[in-house]
């Protein structure tokens, strides 16, 4: 089952951004509504992906990231973790962390991709909202 739910949320991430930087339904090439809250479901499935890979990580056994927040012994480890796990999702996508839970191990290197994804993603929005790349409307 743990596969399964991982392996969803890595789909749900590239479908995501699989529809950013391959639009096929978006056919404006303006700033509109639509196209802001499309960007705003994007950066949520992405973090929330994100956040749900270093969850399922976690509770595998696999440690990627510490937080100083943990206190062991706490009531509440699975809501503690998925907390944890979307708050260093978000802090990645949007920004470049803030220190207080450091990814270690393989968390490192989801935490690169997410950031190189979060940094990619506003400029797609923009050749994807003003450029157009149809080279048959040129006269």
């Amino acid at each position: 089952m743990w596969y399964v739910l991982f392996f969803g949320a890595v789909i749900c991430i590239f479908m995501s951004l699989r529809l950013l930087f391959f639009p096929s339904r978006f056919k404006y090439k303006e700033v509109s509504f639509e196209n802001f809250v499309f960007l705003g479901i994007t950066y949520a499935v992405i973090m929330i992906g994100f956040g749900v890979l270093f969850l399922l990580l976690d509770m595998k056994g696999i440690h990627v990231f510490n937080d100083v927040e943990i206190i062991p012994g706490d009531e509440s480890p699975f809501f503690t973790s998925l907390g944890t796990s979307i708050y260093l999702s978000a802090v990645t996508l949007f920004s470049v962390g803030f220190g207080d839970v450091a990814p270690v191990g393989v968390g490192r290197l989801l935490v690169i991709i997410e950031a190189l994804v979060g940094y990619t993603i506003p400029a797609a929005f923009v050749v994807r909202t003003f450029i157009d790349l149809d080279p048959s409307s040129k006269k």
